[in-house]
């Protein structure tokens, strides 16, 4: 018979496809390409070091065995890398890569496993639970709509939720941008699609991720001269849910990446989920042609719960505990904790921990105090005013002075004070805080919190004004 390498590869493929799930042979068997036969050695063409990196990793023994079975025992494989240089030239230059180790040999038997890898060499996505030939979906199974009651506060999204899980892309919901205030339960919505998705469409390659991870993997990616790498992983993703989307607020670089990702997505009919604290009407610094893309689905905010839906929360979770508490205890709760669903659900357990601990029966006297404990404790988010307000009134002057454009030093290190308290106690991206501190871009921002640290540690006087704004902040 004439081997040749399209031929050799091909019987290899066919093997690797009836032993290997459908998505890991589409994701990274597919792109492959074989290039030459010489003797026992065939050589095959990737896209990338990370592709190879991967192959290494979790294929290297089902390639053993297809390659054996087409070439004997002495065959060998030889990874080609399509390289783009970083000069727009698209001309690919070839490397040899053996398929062990490093060292200076031009190939060797595939059955050696590659355990030296050093750490910058694993997968730079840096996705905790990526193994095998799946890819986690990072799902809490504990998230459905089931334990998601329904009520007038949050109906429009938990409908549109169900609806894009039933059918993953194929709605007009897409993205579908669910946003409302802390603790209302955007988490818990956007993990219950995943979780629906995932039971009903197995095949389908679910990824949910924090906007700040996602941040974070885009810098060691830049880092680590993977970016095409990095698009390439959120392009084969066929739900991506995206949590607190805010946080790309003034974040250009990822805004871009994420831009790239979500058109190739969005054109290919893969499904987006994003959850945010505001309405992309509100969300600043946040480029307008991501806005726009926001705004092409739908926006379904959740609303703080209303009496009733707060009693038939608690009811529900008491239930689902196989806890029971009598009607007046739970309306009492439910009365006093009106603004967040986690302090609801925060405050129930308490009361339950209290109550079983203690060994005390479950008392409307017990309930007003772990209520008032609980709301008293419940750590709030200062507004960017307030702090400007306490800054100027500790330095005895009005807000608009501190505000104002004014070089005088006693003014500007108030200024910079509050600068400074605003980056340490909202989520304010610098731009804003900048904004609203008298009209200041980001940069005049960060010089100030690199100001306020620096004299923190080399002036007694000053570090004496941070210490007691703290305080007063902190209350």
């Amino acid at each position: 018979m004439d081997n040749t390498a399209e031929s050799v590869w091909s019987n290899c493929l066919a093997f690797i496809k009836d032993n290997i799930q459908p998505q890991a042979y589409k994701t990274w068997f597919e792109p492959i390409q074989a290039v030459k036969l010489s003797g026992n050695a065939l050589s095959i063409q990737v896209p990338s070091k990370f592709f190879y990196e991967w192959l290494e990793e979790h294929y290297v023994k089902i390639l053993k065995v297809s390659l054996t079975k087409e070439l004997g025992e002495d065959a060998k494989l030889v990874y080609v890398i399509k390289m783009e240089n970083t000069y727009g030239n698209k001309q690919p230059f070839t490397e040899k890569i053996p398929s062990a180790n490093r060292t200076a040999v031009k190939s060797q038997d595939v059955d050696v496993p590659f355990n030296n890898k050093s750490p910058e060499l694993k997968n730079p996505f840096v996705i905790p639970g990526i193994r095998n030939v799946k890819i986690e979906s990072q799902l809490n199974p504990s998230y459905t709509f089931e334990n998601f009651l329904e009520g007038d506060s949050n109906r429009l999204a938990r409908n549109a939720g169900i609806a894009v899980a039933n059918k993953p892309g194929g709605t007009s919901f897409n993205p579908l941008l669910i946003f409302g205030g802390v603790g209302l339960g955007k988490t818990h919505l956007a993990h219950a699609i995943g979780v629906d998705i995932k039971d009903k469409y197995p095949e389908k390659t679910v990824l949910y991720i924090s906007a700040e991870k996602f941040t974070q993997q885009y810098i060691d990616s830049v880092k680590k001269n993977n970016r095409n790498d990095f698009i390439h992983f959120y392009q084969i993703i066929d739900v991506l849910i995206i949590d607190d989307v805010q946080f790309l607020s003034g974040k250009t670089g990822t805004q871009d990446v994420f831009f790239h990702i979500f058109n190739h997505l969005h054109q290919n009919g893969k499904q987006v989920v994003l959850t945010s604290d505001k309405a992309p009407v509100d969300m600043q610094d946040i480029e307008q042609r991501l806005l726009s893309r926001f705004k092409w689905g739908l926006s379904a905010e959740l609303q703080t719960p209303d009496f009733e839906t707060r009693v038939s929360i608690l009811k529900n979770k008491l239930y689902r505990d196989g806890v029971e508490m009598p009607e007046d205890i739970i309306e009492y709760v439910a009365k006093h904790i009106k603004t967040n669903v986690r302090e609801l659900e925060g405050a129930i357990i308490s009361l339950i921990a209290q109550s079983s601990f203690n060994r005390k029966e479950i008392t409307i006297n017990l309930a007003k105090d772990i209520v008032e404990k609980f709301v008293k404790n419940t750590k709030r988010e200062v507004s960017i005013d307030y702090i400007q307000k306490v800054v100027s009134d500790y330095f005895q002057m009005d807000v608009s002075t501190l505000q104002s454009k004014t070089r005088k030093r006693h003014i500007v290190q108030a200024r910079q004070l509050a600068m400074f308290f605003a980056k340490k106690y909202t989520k304010a991206s610098l731009a804003s805080i900048g904004s609203q501190i008298g009209q200041r871009d980001h940069a005049t921002v960060l010089h100030a919190c690199k100001t306020v640290d620096n004299l923190s540690s080399t002036d007694k006087q000053f570090r004496k004004y941070v210490e007691d704004l703290a305080k007063k902040l902190s209350l």
